[in-house]
């Protein structure tokens, strides 16, 4: 494995994997309102990302640069959207002839990454979504499903079906409202974090080989 600090002149900041062998696929991938670019899950999620032929760049977004702990402040989603569409433009270099380029986040990064695709199709050519929020825990008439319509490009979901954000039927209810085609990986057992304290190793690599098979039909 090839893992380089990445820094970009309009601000991109994160880790970059490079595989011994590229698909030609470059995803990027982001963090939750609790974290940021070194968390257990997304670092896990990137080696499994790379060792399948993926150039991966995990990075911080603009809120989490500001200040290194606590939750996104009001008002701040639109310029961390502006990060996600800045980190995409500056990663197409990276994606071969007929690369594509993927959006990819946990939670809250997973969110605004699919907000952003939603409001311009073109930054992307598909998601893959980890723990998708779909309404604050013990709230569930406040879904955030609003977009889900306007997504055009092919989505992947990796839900834990004991995820407070919303459970696994809910989940599969609201993806009837996403035009593109879609679908979403159950991880029994698992919470809003994916990974137990003790980690589960294989489920990186579960991730990274479900959603390989799923983008396989759409080359």
């Amino acid at each position: 494995m090839s893992v380089v600090q990445f820094s970009a002149e309009d601000g991109v900041r994160g880790w970059l994997h490079l595989p011994a062998r590229s698909s030609g696929d470059v995803i990027l991938m982001t963090h939750g309102a609790g974290a940021d670019c070194n968390s257990k899950l997304l670092a896990a999620a990137a080696n499994a990302m790379e060792s399948a032929g993926f150039v991966v760049l995990r990075f911080d977004l603009p809120f989490r640069q500001e200040r290194r702990h606590g939750p996104p402040r009001f008002g701040s989603a639109k310029r961390d959207r502006e990060g996600i569409r800045r980190a995409a433009a500056a990663m197409r270099d990276k994606a071969g002839r007929q690369g594509r380029i993927f959006l990819g986040g946990h939670s809250y990064g997973g969110r605004q990454s699919s907000l952003l695709l939603a409001e311009e199709p073109q930054a992307a050519d598909g998601l893959l979504l980890l723990s998708y929020p779909l309404h604050p825990p013990r709230k569930p008439d406040q879904v955030r499903t609003g977009h889900f319509p306007k997504l055009t490009r092919p989505s992947f979901f990796v839900h834990g079906t004991r995820d407070p954000f919303g459970s696994t039927e809910e989940m599969k209810c609201a993806l009837e409202l996403i035009p593109a085609v879609h679908a979403v990986m159950e991880i029994d057992g698992a919470g809003h974090e994916l990974l137990s304290k003790s980690g589960s190793t294989e489920l990186p690599g579960r991730i990274a080989a479900g959603f390989q098979s799923f983008i396989s039909h759409f080359a």
